[in-house]
């Protein structure tokens, strides 16, 4: 245990961010380098080591916490990577970009605001990459057998990692032209500074995993080539088919999905273009859609100038504190104010959108919307609360629906889906096709990065044993699990 006192004698502290007027000039991430460090110690002493850990409950990869707590407390840096290592591939990125489930189920966070696990997690990965504890890990022989992973987001890259590491030659595919799928396109730099996805990247390649960008499955290599080349091919496609709005006037220019609108910001940041396609510098930006894609379009649209932003919800505003509804341990709808939501912009929370006006050269300036309530378990519109406001450039951030079928990808490899529209996989994550395996938001739907990866993970053992006959790699979870959420 850390210190048996130590939640008596700390109060919960987190790391600083940057003053909103420095950090929404530049793209930097947004809180205060090296703001962690000097805190952090006593922050994870503040962790009791439950006899029953629900923190455990909470993550899906099965974090060791109490355990890399310890360490951090102790300042072994070098074991508490250890720790953090075995039983997640990049937690840099969770660390980062995870809403932390395991702290909404902390022990302490019964009766006193929950230890600050997630800053715990990337302070000692950020301390592991400054004194070189993170080094490539080859395999020690080969299996002489061949893996395709197509797509290079989380659940891709943790399965290809895994499946390298137990030998077999494993190539990544990536229909962008770089790797790191949403974690490089869809995560704004301010969030996640993309050094972190290259220095992993080249660890990768160290151990010996190969990339393949720009080519996508379906369209420019046949599902039925691939199976020619390797011995098994796993599918981490994530679910990328975006929810769309079907209201009159969707056709006018400035209205974008979120996932058109933040690459190209990423973009510029990558060197691709000076300024963005797609901007809102000077437009009045509306943002459909209250949760984080959305958040980021708020972020985005700040740091390109615009003239104003509001996000619209089409839910009411969640409560500030746990409901009866929503009790611990389970991961609560809390009202959260993300670093996007700092820096400025309204928040519209139980509207709808029911149309969209443009001007004559096509261009949208205007969205309607009307408030909606709750009658017989059905959101509807309330009468005589239409109104509208400027629009000039709209993104659609609605989450999404299911995997990309009109790429060919699917339909080639004659995959089977569910009746959520995810390709349909058994215990293993084996879909119907021998050899094929599916790992991520392709089978599970739209989800958090820590079940992404633990997905990859996962699906790499049930790779591995349909290769090999048997896996020493661990599962942490079944494709049937899902969130402590009620």
């Amino acid at each position: 245990m850390a210190d048996p006192k130590g939640f008596l004698n700390h109060g919960r502290e987190v790391a600083r961010s940057r003053p909103v007027e420095e950090r929404v000039r530049d793209w930097n991430e947004v809180y205060v380098p090296g703001s962690l460090l000097p805190i952090i110690s006593k922050q994870a002493s503040r962790c009791m080591d439950c006899g029953i850990p629900f923190c455990h409950n909470g993550c899906p990869l099965g974090n060791l916490i109490p355990e890399w707590n310890d360490y951090a407390y102790r300042e072994d840096w070098s074991a508490a990577s250890e720790r953090l290592h075995a039983t997640n591939n990049f937690p840099e990125f969770t660390g980062r970009l995870c809403p932390a489930p395991c702290e909404s189920a902390c022990v302490l966070g019964i009766n006193q605001p929950a230890v600050t696990i997630k800053n715990v997690e990337v302070s000692i990965i950020d301390k592991a990459w400054d004194s070189g504890d993170v080094a490539p890990r080859a395999p020690e022989r080969l299996s002489g057998k061949t893996v395709a992973v197509i797509g290079s987001g989380p659940a891709g890259l943790a399965a290809a990692q895994q499946l390298t590491r137990a030998g077999h030659t494993v190539a990544v595919y990536e229909r962008a032209d770089r790797v790191g799928g949403l974690l490089r396109y869809g995560i704004p730099e301010f969030k996640m500074e993309k050094r972190h996805i290259n220095r992993r990247i080249e660890q990768m390649r160290a151990e010996g995993t190969r990339f393949r960008t720009g080519i996508e499955i379906g369209r420019d290599l046949t599902a039925t080539d691939l199976r020619k080349r390797y011995d098994a091919v796993v599918i981490a496609a994530g679910a990328t088919t975006a929810r769309d709005l079907p209201v009159p006037g969707r056709e006018l220019n400035g209205i974008h999905q979120a996932m058109e609108y933040l690459p190209l910001a990423n973009k510029v940041q990558e060197g691709d273009y000076v300024a963005p396609p797609i901007s809102a510098e000077g437009k009045h930006v509306v943002v459909i859609g209250g949760g984080d894609t959305g958040a980021d379009c708020v972020g985005t649209a700040h740091r390109q100038g615009a003239a104003s932003v509001t996000q619209l919800e089409i839910m009411p505003r969640p409560g500030e504190e746990r409901n009866a509804g929503q009790p611990w341990p389970t991961f609560p709808m809390l009202y959260k104010v993300t670093s996007a939501h700092e820096e400025g912009g309204e928040r519209v929370y139980s509207v709808s959108t029911t149309h969209f006006e443009g001007d004559e050269d096509g261009n949208v300036q205007w969205l309607h919307l009307s408030e909606v309530e709750f009658v017989d378990g059905k959101l509807t519109p309330k009468p005589g609360t239409e109104r509208k406001i400027p629009a000039q450039l709209v993104t659609l951030a609605m989450g999404f629906t299911g995997t990309d079928v009109e790429n060919g990808l699917v339909s080639q490899f004659g995959l089977e889906l569910d009746a959520r529209g995810n390709i349909a996989r058994d215990a293993e994550f084996a879909t119907n096709v021998p050899g094929v395996y599916v790992a991520g938001d392709a089978g599970r739907g739209q989800s958090l990065i820590v079940w992404a990866i633990a997905e990859g993970r996962s699906a790499a053992r049930g790779v591995d044993r349909f290769l090999t006959g048997a896996s020493d790699l661990p599962a942490p979870i079944r494709p049937t699990d899902r969130s402590l959420m009620v």
